[in-house]
């Protein structure tokens, strides 16, 4: 569903014209031969779009105004092979309204000691150039990326794709549609926020829409469409029939019901994400369980209680790591719920009713049909597994009031000691870092959520560049955290931002 190859980005190389023909010639073959292996690389999601020297002011703000109007374009990097007078950047870089990264690398990767000349030194300049480009960026105050080392380096390699593909979804961002059926859940707190502001900052737009529209849609779904759903069900998960096979038949069916309407609604309307509220279900059987876990392992972005803010989270994790799911690892919707406080051992079991991605799961998930306890609605189908093991992270977006945060906790996703047997929900246990007391007053004091976005391949690097791409705040919990250093952290944070209004 998620096509990271239709974005482009632009490889532009800074030089001058005093050099003369032969040296540019020589900085042209070069900077597209970094391209071409850079658009190579198995790291690399998206086209890399090599672009000729760019030599004048003129040029430059040329180049940024296509760049802008260009709607595949998802970013630019920029790299200076000689000496590249910044001055001449300043209207072109004035003018972007991409991603910007600066790529701090040379065409050799070793000092030719015994046989470099001035003729070497003055076509090989970058640690040169890429100062003055790293200046004028800075007095500029441009938000932008900076990766050092040699282009054919597997780390620089990856760094670069990893760049990308937050780029990617920023730029997926600007034209997200997240659907609301009913508003947030009354009187939560945490699930509301501005959404002007939201279209304004990512471009996410939370339209509204009645439950009733999408009951409307499941009138019109073929019971041929059925029946064939029900054989996609049956040949890919383990389906637990119960004692009474005809009921749980029914409501499984019931679910397969509804995952075709929603995803005639979801297409219809050009959205990627939704929300639903189990205090909303006029005219529903059931509250959308089973049918909301197989839109996510698609690649739809998905909040509970009309949580928009963490489904346009949600999806844009889907966006970074398009192309990397697999066995285990991908992402997920995801709640806190209960603790485990026994001394030396706390443990933060994740999970929600329903809606839990079934890309993490550690093995094939079994289809269970359980009451909800929850909603007045019939027993609703959903998928059961444990999930994956290994480092992972979870992740908010909440509405500060003045601007956004985005908080961000590593954690080790662990076996459950003991079976659930009692508990028939996807669940995810972690042990968070540093230590669950700190991770979770940390993650208290910041005002994080209590709905987020899980990922086992993301990285918090990823996420600082996301937030960096877009403009808003990212603090992070980790190995090193402590509470006194995370509230100076806080207050550092809210001075700067405040004298960014």
């Amino acid at each position: 569903m998620i096509n990271l190859t239709k974005y482009e980005f632009w490889f532009l190389t800074g030089s001058q014209d005093l050099y003369g023909e032969e040296t540019l010639r020589q900085v042209a073959k070069d900077s597209k031969e970094i391209a071409d292996f850079i658009q190579a690389d198995k790291n690399i999601p998206a086209k890399i779009i090599w672009k000729p020297t760019l030599l004048t002011p003129a040029a430059i703000t040329k180049i940024f105004e296509e760049a802008n109007a260009d709607e595949n374009c998802a970013g630019v990097l920029c790299w200076m092979h000689t000496f590249s007078p910044a001055k001449m950047w300043i209207k072109g870089l004035s003018i972007n309204k991409k991603p910007l990264l600066q790529l701090n690398t040379q065409f050799n990767e070793a000092i030719p000691y015994k046989t470099m000349d001035m003729d070497f030194m003055n076509l090989n300049q970058s640690a040169h150039g890429d100062r003055e480009f790293g200046f004028i960026t800075s007095r500029m105050d441009i938000p932008r990326k900076v990766i050092t080392g040699y282009w054919k380096h597997e780390e620089t390699l990856q760094r670069i794709g990893n760049w990308m593909r937050c780029a990617c979804a920023a730029q997926d961002g600007r034209n997200l549609t997240v659907v609301r059926f009913g508003d947030n859940m009354r009187e939560v707190a945490v699930t509301d926020g501005d959404k002007v502001e939201a279209m304004m900052k990512f471009g996410w737009s939370v339209p509204y829409y009645g439950i009733g529209d999408l009951v409307s849609y499941l009138k019109n779904v073929k019971e041929s469409d059925l029946d064939s759903l029900m054989e996609e069900y049956d040949a890919t998960y383990e389906i637990v029939w119960g004692n009474d096979k005809e009921t749980t038949r029914a409501h499984i069916r019931e679910q397969a019901k509804i995952e075709l309407a929603l995803r005639a609604f979801l297409k219809d309307t050009g959205a990627h994400a939704l929300t639903t509220n189990f205090q909303d279900l006029w005219g529903m059987k059931q509250l959308p369980g089973l049918a909301i876990q197989r839109l996510l392992a698609d690649g739809y972005g998905f909040g509970a209680e009309g949580d928009w803010k963490t489904a346009a989270l949600v999806r844009t994790f889907k966006v970074m790591t398009a192309g990397l799911v697999s066995g285990g690892k991908g992402n997920a919707f995801m709640e806190d719920y209960t603790y485990n406080l026994e001394k030396g051992n706390g443990l933060d079991l994740g999970s929600h009713m329903l809606e839990v991605d079934p890309q993490i799961a550690v093995s094939k998930p079994r289809i269970e049909v359980h009451p909800l306890g929850i909603g007045g609605k019939e027993d609703p189908a959903r998928l059961v597994f444990n999930a994956s093991t290994g480092p992972a992270l979870v992740s908010a977006v909440v509405d500060m009031g003045s601007r956004f945060r985005c908080i961000v906790n590593e954690v080790d996703v662990v076996q459950p000691p003991e079976d659930l047997p009692k508990l028939p929900v996807a669940r995810v246990l972690w042990a968070p870092k540093p230590n669950l007391q700190t991770s979770a007053e940390a993650w208290i004091l910041a005002g994080g959520g209590h709905h987020t976005a899980l990922s086992n391949i993301i990285t918090t690097g990823m996420l600082q560049d996301w937030c960096e791409i877009v403009g808003i705040e990212c603090i992070a919990i980790d190995r090193n955290t402590t509470i006194p250093q995370f509230r100076n952290e806080l207050r550092w944070n809210s001075a700067y931002w405040e004298g960014r209004k």
